[in-house]
C-alpha cells in the first residue's frame, strides 16, 4: 500500500510543479494547493499506514494507531485552508486591478 501511495504522491508533486511553472496566476495557486495536499499525504504515508485500535483507556488491543501524525496533518490542513483563502483573495484582487492573470504581463517591462 505504501508503494501505491508514494506513486500517487509523486504524480501529485509532478502535476503541482507543472502548474506552478505555467503563466496563469490561478494555476500557480492551484499548484501550491496541490503541493500542500501532496505534503500531507507524504507525511501520513511516512508515519506508517498501520491499522490498530484508537488509543483510548479501556481499549485492549494488540496494536494502537499513532494519533500524533493525524493531529499534525489535521492542523496543517486547517492552516492550508487559511493560506488558500488568502492566496485566492490576492489573486482575485490582482486580476481586478490589472485585468489579467498572465504572469508575464504582471511582471511589467524593464523600464519600470
Amino acid at each position: 500500500m505504501e508503494i501505491l501511495m508514494i506513486l500517487v504522491i509523486g504524480v501529485i508533486f509532478t502535476v503541482a510543479t507543472y502548474l506552478i511553472l505555467t503563466k496563469s496566476l490561478l494555476r500557480v495557486v492551484i499548484g501550491l494547493i496541490m503541493y500542500g495536499h501532496g505534503a500531507h499525504l507524504l507525511f501520513i504515508t511516512l508515519a506508517g499506514l498501520k491499522q490498530g485500535a484508537p488509543p483510548l483507556l479501556g481499549e485492549e488491543a494488540v496494536a494502537y494507531a499513532d494519533p500524533l501524525p493525524q493531529a499534525v496533518v489535521l492542523t496543517a490542513i486547517v492552516i492550508g485552508f487559511g493560506v488558500t483563502a488568502f492566496l485566492l483573495v490576492i489573486a482575485y484582487r490582482t486580476y481586478k486591478v490589472h485585468q489579467t492573470d498572465d504572469l508575464d504581463q504582471l511582471r511589467g517591462s524593464a523600464d519600470e
